[in-house]
């Protein structure tokens, strides 16, 4: 490991990287490693790189295993001109996330903190998810020959079970509190000498780090005015910010964009402190949204997330779920089929501008984190159609129907 420390983001109080630590021991606030100062981008083809070895200086490690990478990250950023022409931007992007290994950014922040498991001796990981992390964990786990321990919500829709049990992994449904559970795990990982790869753990939070990084590249470092991402425990959002205000320190960028944290009205914890100007996060009541891999009813990097934003001087918003499926069909259309969560973006656009927060000349990136194959029980609520006729029938009815 390189000579970097981990740092609490409300104390500043110093840990090392030679132990697991998660969180702040004297205000349980979430930690994070020491921003680099000075790095290069490692220039090759990157048909033959990974993402840990182009952006090497950017990692602690002084050395990293290929040999458990399933080829994430490189994603594309799409661009589309019919959109920024409805919604009356000046230019609108989709980071692709869906194209990750296991169909979301997960991949990113799940390789680097296997790197960290494994360079600290650990043989077994885990992680507690709402369903975009589990699959994640557990296909790397069984990359890595590690064993596993997956916890997820005892009401976790029923056809996500599936694509995290093919891994084999240890599965758990746990009933009781989701916003609990985080926290519940890390005392189980300690007794058990279990490293967690949970939503906003430090080293996962620097694989998130390198959605900038790439943002930076595919735009020749023509910086965009905003980065909508959908937030949920808010370890994402967080890199993202890291990885521009990093590539500022080393001289590859003179400014970052403005982060957006975009929420789903219906468990948006960040988005109602930060509307009342608060400091501090409540937990959300009842929560219930279609967008389930943002539905965090207590985010442990709520606060810190809050904070980031007031600093960077960003912005929070909520979306409805009439609002967030709208806006998967209109993704849909360009050629993008995101779950509901990575709709949330572009509602979040269409809303900041409809109310005039988004004047016209912004050039704005929306991350689309995860597939629309994540949760399929959303087709129900679109209009879906198909024609039928015999094969001898179709070119007459085709000239007739169309």
């Amino acid at each position: 490991m390189k000579k970097i420390q981990l740092i609490c983001t409300k104390c500043n109080k110093k840990f090392s990287v030679d132990k697991a630590y998660y969180r702040c021991d004297v205000c349980n606030e979430p930690l994070e490693l020491e921003e680099i100062k000075t790095g290069e981008i490692k220039d090759d083809n990157v048909l033959n790189q990974t993402i840990m070895k182009r952006y090497s200086d950017f990692f602690p490690f002084l050395d990293v295993n290929d040999e458990i990478s399933l080829g994430e990250g490189f994603t594309p950023l799409v661009s589309s001109k019919e959109l920024a022409q409805a919604f009356g931007v000046e230019s609108l992007y989709f980071k692709n996330e869906s194209q990750n290994p296991t169909w979301s950014f997960k991949d990113r922040g799940t390789i680097v903190g296997i790197q960290h498991a494994l360079k600290l001796g650990y043989k077994r990981i885990g992680t507690v998810s709402t369903g975009n992390m589990a699959p994640s964990v557990a296909a790397y786990g069984s990359k890595a020959h590690l064993e596993t321990f997956i916890f997820v919500s005892k009401n976790i829709a029923p056809e996500k079970l599936n694509p995290i049990a093919i891994y084999h992994p240890n599965l758990i449904k746990v009933d009781g509190d989701y916003g609990k559970l985080y926290f519940e795990s890390l005392k189980i990982g300690k007794a058990n000498d279990i490293y967690f790869i949970n939503s906003d753990a430090p080293f996962r939070v620097e694989g998130s780090k390198t959605i900038a990084f790439e943002i930076c590249e595919q735009l020749n470092f023509h910086m965009p005015d905003y980065v909508v991402v959908p937030t949920s425990a808010g370890g994402n959002i967080r890199g993202i910010e890291k990885g521009f205000r990093e590539f500022r320190n080393c001289g590859l960028l003179d400014r970052i964009p403005k982060i957006i944290c975009a929420q789903a009205s219906g468990c948006s914890p960040i988005y109602n402190a930060y509307k009342d100007q608060g400091q501090i996060i409540s937990r959300a009541e009842n929560p219930s949204t279609i967008a389930h891999a943002i539905e965090n009813p207590f985010p442990p990097s709520g606060n810190q997330t809050l904070r980031m934003i007031k600093e960077n001087e960003g912005i929070c918003v909520a979306v409805s779920d009439e609002e967030i499926v709208e806006s998967q069909g209109i993704l849909a259309r360009i050629g993008i089929f995101g779950q509901p969560a990575s709709a949330v973006p572009l509602a979040a656009v269409k809303k900041l501008k409809e109310e005039n927060c988004l004047k016209g000349h912004e050039k704005i990136v929306c991350v689309v984190t995860g597939s629309g194959l994540k949760y399929t029980a959303a087709f129900e609520k679109h209009d879906l159609k198909a024609l039928e006729c015999k094969i001898n029938e179709l070119s007459s009815f085709i000239e007739n129907k169309f």
